[in-house]
C-alpha cells in the first residue's frame, strides 16, 4: 500500500461519492434526500453574468458555497435578492436549515442583516482575519 500526493478531479469525485455512500448507509430512510447542486444567476440586459449564488442541497438543508455580485452592482440589493431566491427554493423543498462560511473581509454583516446567526468563528484565519460560520433556521 502506498500514499501518493496527487489530485485529480476524477479521484476527488470518487472520494466524495464514497463518503456520501457511507453516510447514506448510516441514515434511516426518512432522512435520505437527493444530493443536488443548485444555483441562481444575475444577468444584465445583454446576458452578461453579474452575480450568482451556488449551493448544495441534501438532508433537508442547503450549504451555500458561493455568493458573488459584480462590484458595479453591489449595494443595490442584488445579493439579498439572490439569497432570498435560494431561501424560497429551500422552503419549497422542505429544507430546515441553510448554512455557510464567510470571512471578516467578505460579508458576515450582510448575512446577519439577512437573518443569519453566527454559530462559530475561527479566529486569525487567514492570519489577521476571521472565518465565520452562519446559519439560518427555516423551520
Amino acid at each position: 500500500m502506498e500514499i501518493i500526493n496527487q489530485w485529480t478531479k476524477e479521484t476527488s469525485e470518487l472520494i466524495k461519492k464514497k463518503v456520501i455512500e457511507h453516510n447514506m448507509e448510516q441514515l434511516p430512510d426518512h432522512l435520505k434526500t437527493p444530493n443536488e447542486n443548485i444555483g441562481f444567476t444575475l444577468k444584465d440586459d445583454n446576458g452578461n453574468l453579474k452575480g450568482g449564488i451556488t449551493g448544495n442541497m441534501f438532508w433537508n438543508h442547503i450549504i451555500i458555497n458561493f455568493l458573488w455580485v459584480d462590484e458595479g452592482y453591489r449595494k443595490e440589493g442584488y445579493g439579498s435578492i439572490l439569497l432570498n431566491k435560494l431561501e424560497m427554493y429551500a422552503k419549497e423543498n422542505d429544507c430546515r436549515l441553510i448554512y455557510l462560511d464567510t470571512f471578516s473581509f467578505q460579508a458576515p454583516a450582510f448575512y446577519q442583516k439577512n437573518g443569519y446567526e453566527i454559530f462559530g468563528v475561527i479566529e486569525d484565519h487567514p492570519r489577521g482575519f476571521d472565518q465565520y460560520f452562519l446559519q439560518k433556521r427555516l423551520m
